[in-house]
Order: C-alpha cells, then structure tokens, then sequence
C-alpha cells in the first residue's frame, strides 16, 4: 500500500549529468528539490570513458560554467591531464578535455549535492508519474509518494536498460546497476513518445599487463588549462595518456565472428551512435582501413583499470580477449570489465519546447539522453535548462530559451526540439553556423550576464568578469593607439616569422593582424604593456586577427534575429493555411515552432513555405494569437 511521503517543488529522477546540474540549479534558484537516484554510489557516475570534454563538449562546459553549473569546477577538482583539442586549426574548433579520475568525481559531485541548500539526495527508483490536482504524484518501488510541481527526467540510459555482450542479453542497467523497468509503461501511459537507442562502452584493462614500451606518449599541455573561470590553476597533468593501433590480425578475428555480434544478428533493435560506433561496426562500415587507432587512458589515481577509448564492442567476452590481444602492447592483456552494449528508452524531443517543457504536458521535463542526446556534457548542459526552467516557471518567472546566437547550448537544444534526433545526438563544432563567434575562449563573455541575471552567478564572480572585459577593451585601444619604428630587431623577427619588412612607423595592432605574429612574439617591442591573464590576451588576440569575419557572422546574427522576432501562434492548425505544402503542415503542426527562424530549420519546411508563412504574417498584423 502506498503512503503519502512529502512535497517538493520540483523532482528529479536521475543523478547522473544531466540530473545533478538540474537538482544544482533548481534549488540553487530557490525551489525545495529531491534528486532521486537508484544507486547513491552511482552519483555523477561516467561509465564510459574517464573524461569531461572534447571537440565541441568542451564548449558546452565552458558555457555551462558560465551560466553557473557545476561540471567545469568539479572536472577541474578531479583533473589528471587536460590538453587543449585542434590547435593546429583556427580558434573556432578549439577544445579543451581533460581525463578526470572518475570515482573521485563522483564523490565530489555526491558531496556537493549533499551539502546544497534546498536540496535531498534520495536512493529510490520512481516508477510512475501521474498527473495529480496541483501538480505530478511520483511513486517509487518501496511505495513511497511525493507530490512536486514540477518534474525533471534524466534516467540516463537506464529506463528500460538492457546489457548485450554476444550471445548473452539482460535487463540492467549501467556498470552492472539496477535498470529502471518500471517507468517507462507510466510515461508511456502519459502519452509521451519512447523509443530504442543503444549506445556502448570499451573493456577495462588491468595497467600491469599492458606493455607500453613502444607505444606512443601522448602527454598533457603545460601548463593545463581549467574548465571554470574560477578555477585560478590546476597545477600539474598527473599522468600520461598511451595510443596503439589495431592491425589485419585484429580485423581479421572481428570478420570471423562479426556473427556472434548481437549488433550484426539482428538482436538489439536500438539505434546506435554514429560518430562513436563499436569497434566491429567500425570495420564493417571502413573495409578498407587497414588500422584504427587505440587511445590507452587511466581511469583514477588510485586505480590500475584503464580505458581502450575507441574499442567499444558488444562481442562475446572471449572474443573481446582475443582480438585485443593482437594489439601493439596489449599481446598479454587481463580484461576487468568487458565491454558491452546497452539498449534502453528515450523519448522523441521534437515534444518538447525550447524550455525541455513537454508541450503536452506542463511540469514535465525531460534532459539528457532521456531526450535522445549522448554524451555527459550534452546531458549537463540539458539538465542546467530543464532544472533552471523548471524552477523559473514555478516562481513565475520568464523562461530561460538559449539560442543559436549565443551558445552552443542553444544550438543543441535547437536541435533536438526542432529537428529531432534519429540516433544519439552528439554535439560537434560543425553544427553551428556561428562557430567563429561561439568560441570557447569567450564563453563568459557571452553567458555571464544571464548566469548573473538569473541569480546563478555571484556578485563578486561578476565584478571580476565585468573588471576582465574592462582590461581586454584598454588593451585593444592601447595596441590599436601604440606605434614601433621600424628597427632591424623588429624586420629581423618579421623576416624569421616569414613576413614582410617594415619601412616605417606601424601600429601594433596591424602587427598582431598578420597570421604569422602573435601577442608573445612582439613584447620586446612593446616595453609598455601591462601584465594580463592568459584568458584575456587569448581573447583580444582571436577579436583582433579574425575582426572581418567575426564582423560578417554578427551581421548573420542579426539577419537572423529578425526572423526569431517573428513569433509564430502556438494554438494555430497550420492545415487551415493555404499555400503551405503538405509535409510542411504535417511538421509545423507537430514541432509548432515558436517564430519563423524555428520554422525554417524545421527539416520538410522548405523557403516556399517560409515565404508563405511570411506572407500570412504580414496579412494577419495586429491580430489575436491564430486568428
């Protein structure tokens, strides 16, 4: 028999990425918050590789920081090596990442959700959500009921888990937990719309049975750059990171037994990650790559598990034993933990809104990969949005909507609201059309304010921004109104830097526009300049060489803040609009996009329809909302 338990503001179901910073920020802003959890040891856990960030994820820390979640600081705290991705390539695409010692993060992150204010940390499994007068009646297996207003999904990949290593299939969820088994009928009962996705992990392999004489070292940058602003240094990279490659060998045993793979036998139905598919899936789909690589990265400090990134698989244990065996430097491996795949539920997000409000039914939240996404900074990300929206709404305050413009947040909830997800979304540089002035570098200087605005970024933590941006504008006037002669110091650097001599006085901004020069290299020639932050010498430096271009995506920016201006009626049948094609209508009517740059990127919405949509706009000036 059930009995009644308490009240909240607002729950969450999940304490994994996306859950702690929902909890985090929900009761941060004020709200009495319960994060519920079916394994209090299993807080913040990362079952799959032993990192925060990466190409493109390493942005969404670096915003999420910004806002004022909590991922950068503790990535930072648990840090063993981080080196910044793409330097080879233009400012746009650099990525930090950074290996973390992943129990300790975990311990860190259960701590600071133990010590939050307005927050309980509970180990229950919730099995149903009902809606109930005043808001959502939630129930978990031992019974108990709470009744919350406002109710945040994050179950991970553990709503209806199943494990698949070969031949051998169970329910469960990840690194051998409890899966969720229940809820998944009582939301499907709600109406919202499930489906299957799949996603994997690598075996963990004991360290004194690699041999890493001859592999290759791939060591931390010095000195390591945080994830948080706040973060004034990590000290040094703890330990090094190792890559080998497979060969024809290793290839050669996944074809002989590509059979027994349960992804190849037909038995898993979930659609799997295109940009991190298994190892066997890897050498199907590139028959003719003769190698892949390996990277070799430590879990903790005081572990000797070490992760084969790259190596995913789902085929029998001894197969798995067998093909990493043929390995530069693993030929006498000791598996720890076998790979294996892991199918499990997740919800259509072309349901909910901007806010990671369910359209249909108000209250309900949903983050993570519950909406489709894969990745923890993806599901972070998602989990600071919901929990923040989930709080604003029940305060009676404006919702927070992120947008392409201003973060890469924006662009992964745009996304997946908007165009949906046919597989496990993960987030890449390459799917923002405003990546020169969404950097990582300049993150704060995008979000802060709103972090500030929404009482998530301190005083103190603002001033200082606020004194930062005062010194990177100084520093700009003072290059662009400083002249050097043109002595043969300065021409003998040009001519080492491969570019041209000077004849007379230059200003030295003008220097520091051309490719092969930067800030470090003109300071004998510049006796005068003050001494800045790293971070603000970075910034004024990108701001500088690529001025042209950041100025002609701005002016993109705006051309397509005029279409987000437009707002589009929520109540309106778009089958009553004539001229719109049929498809058009069918997805209008289902995504039901809150203005017309929503609906141009809606896929099936062609320009015809946009002009269409225009057309009737103008007509209906001044009019109700769908009249």
């Amino acid at each position: 028999m059930t009995y009644f338990a308490g009240t909240y503001d607002v729950a969450v179901i999940g304490a994994g990425h996306a859950g702690i910073e929902a909890a985090l920020a929900s009761a941060r802003l004020g709200c009495h918050t319960a994060v519920f959890t079916i394994n209090m040891d299993a807080v913040g856990n990362c079952p799959c590789n032993p990192s925060i960030g990466g190409t493109a994820k390493g942005h969404l820390v670096r915003e999420l920081d910004a806002l004022g979640g909590e991922m950068g600081k503790t990535a930072d705290e648990c840090f063993l090596q981080s080196r910044m991705l793409n330097r080879g390539k233009g400012p746009a695409v650099h990525s930090l990442r950074a290996q973390i010692d992943r129990r300790k993060y975990s311990e860190v992150m259960k701590h600071k959700l133990e010590l939050q204010d307005n927050l309980e940390l509970r180990q229950a499994e919730i099995t149903s959500i009902e809606k109930q007068d005043g808001g959502w009646l939630i129930t978990t297996q031992m019974l108990a009921q709470y009744l919350c207003k406002a109710v945040v999904i994050a179950t991970g990949t553990f709503l209806g888990g199943r494990i698949y290593v070969g031949e051998v299939s169970y329910e469960s969820g990840p690194d051998g937990m409890f899966p969720a088994t229940k809820l998944a009928e009582s939301l499907k009962a709600l109406g919202l719309p499930l489906r299957r996705f799949k996603t994997g992990t690598p075996a963990r392999i004991l360290r004194r049975s690699i041999d890493f004489t001859d592999l290759e070292v791939q060591k931390g940058d010095e000195p390591p750059q945080p994830f948080s602003y706040e973060t004034e240094s990590l000290g040094e990279n703890k330990v090094d990171c190792h890559i080998s490659w497979t060969n024809d060998r290793t290839k050669q045993i996944i074809l002989e037994n590509i059979h027994r793979s349960p992804l190849y036998a037909g038995r898993i139905e979930g659609v799997g990650p295109r940009y991190c598919p298994s190892f066997e899936d890897k050498v199907m789909r590139f028959a003719d790559k003769p190698r892949h690589q390996l990277f070799i990265e430590p879990c903790g400090e005081n572990t000797e598990e070490m992760y084969m990134q790259g190596m995913s698989s789902s085929l029998p244990e001894e197969v798995q034993l067998k093909f990493y065996r043929t390995i530069k430097g693993l030929e006498n491996c000791v598996i720890m933990r076998p790979a294996y795949a892991i199918e499990y539920d997740c919800v259509d997000p072309t349901a909910m809104r901007a806010t990671l409000e369910f359209k249909d039914l108000p209250g309900i939240y949903g983050a993570g990969q519950f909406n489709g996404s894969s990745g923890y900074e993806e599901a972070a990300a998602q989990g600071f949005v919901a929990g923040v929206n989930a709080a604003l709404k029940i305060q009676g305050r404006e919702p927070l909507v992120l947008t392409r413009a201003n973060s890469y947040i924006g662009t992964l909830i745009d996304d997946l609201v908007t165009k949906g997800a046919n597989e496990p979304y993960r987030m890449m540089t390459s799917r923002s059309e405003y990546r020169l002035v969404l950097r990582q570098d300049n993150a704060d200087e995008r979000l802060t304010s709103i972090g500030h605005d929404l009482g998530l970024i301190s005083e103190e933590r603002y001033q200082k921004y606020l004194k930062k941006q005062e010194l990177k504008k100084a520093e700009i006037k003072r290059l662009q109104s400083t002249t050097v002669s043109p002595t043969q110091e300065l021409n003998d650097l040009l001519v080492s830097r491969e570019t041209s001599e000077v004849t007379t006085g230059v200003r030295l901004i003008d220097l520091l526009k051309r490719p092969q020069l930067d800030y470090a290299c003109l300071a004998p020639f510049d006796p005068e300049r003050p001494k800045l932050d790293p971070n603000i010498i970075e910034q004024l430096e990108v701001e500088i060489k690529y001025e042209g271009y950041i100025q002609k995506q701005l002016r993109q920016v705006e051309q397509m803040k005029k279409l987000e201006n437009k707002p589009l009626p929520t109540d309106f049948d778009y089958k009553e609009l004539k001229g719109l094609r049929l498809e058009a209508q069918e997805k209008l009517n289902k995504i039901k996009p809150l203005n017309i740059g929503q609906a141009s990127r809606i896929s099936g919405v062609s320009p015809a329809d946009i002009s269409v949509l225009l057309i009737w706009l103008a007509a209906n000036k001044g009019k109700p909302n769908g009249d």
